[in-house]
């Protein structure tokens, strides 16, 4: 996370709305050489603090979490590069913006008779947000191909214990500035997502 506070002030439940909007990130655990890393897509329920997701059997960090597992779960958001020259002001440097959710906590292994659920849930979660298409559900798929594929496949809890944060709108700059920035980010910007990413600069206090 940015070391400024100025870019950290958001509220947890804010940061937690936001990662559960986007409900994929980059799940990651220590390693014996190097750390263990999954993109994972999962289910966050903000009240709880408990997100719910799968990992391949043959992942490397699912062989590991044989018992509870301390991990962080991160979850970028928009983000572009910032031409000094946007700020329409004097002595500026390059510089990115971007938000990133962190969340620190413990992986769990679940039973495999709960991989049922854990699917049901994450597919709900996203197929919610297609209507008015009529969602998908599991049991569309013929029950032996269902069977087969869920046994490549093993369900984890991730429990959140800590919630940082980073939000780097350009708050640093007066409001003119970076409105003005924001503006070049929506037409010009060189990352992802960049209209939500100026939409959030616009609106940056």
């Amino acid at each position: 996370m940015h070391p400024n506070p100025i870019y950290r002030d958001a509220p947890t439940a804010q940061s937690l709305a936001f990662a559960a909007e986007r409900g994929f990130g980059t799940l990651c655990a220590n390693g014996e050489a190097l750390p263990l890393t999954a993109h994972v897509p999962f289910a966050l329920d903000e009240a709880t603090g408990e997100a719910t997701l799968h990992l391949m059997r043959s992942n490397p960090l699912a062989r590991a979490c044989t018992a509870p597992l301390p991990a962080r779960l991160s979850v970028m958001g928009p983000d572009s590069y910032i031409s000094p020259d946007w700020y329409e002001m004097d002595h500026q440097v390059p510089t990115w913006n971007y938000v990133a959710v962190q969340l620190d906590g413990t992986l769990h292994p679940m039973p495999d008779d709960a991989l049922r659920g854990v699917l049901d849930t994450l597919s709900e979660t996203f197929e919610q947000r297609l209507l008015p298409k009529a969602p998908w559900t599991a049991d569309k798929m013929p029950p032996d191909t269902l069977a087969r594929l869920m046994r490549m496949i093993v369900p984890f809890r991730f429990t959140v214990e800590k919630v940082e944060s980073t939000w780097k709108l350009s708050q640093n700059k007066p409001a003119e500035n970076r409105q003005a920035a924001a503006r070049q980010v929506k037409g010009y910007g060189i990352g992802q997502e960049v209209a939500l990413l100026a939409a959030l600069m616009l609106g940056a206090e």
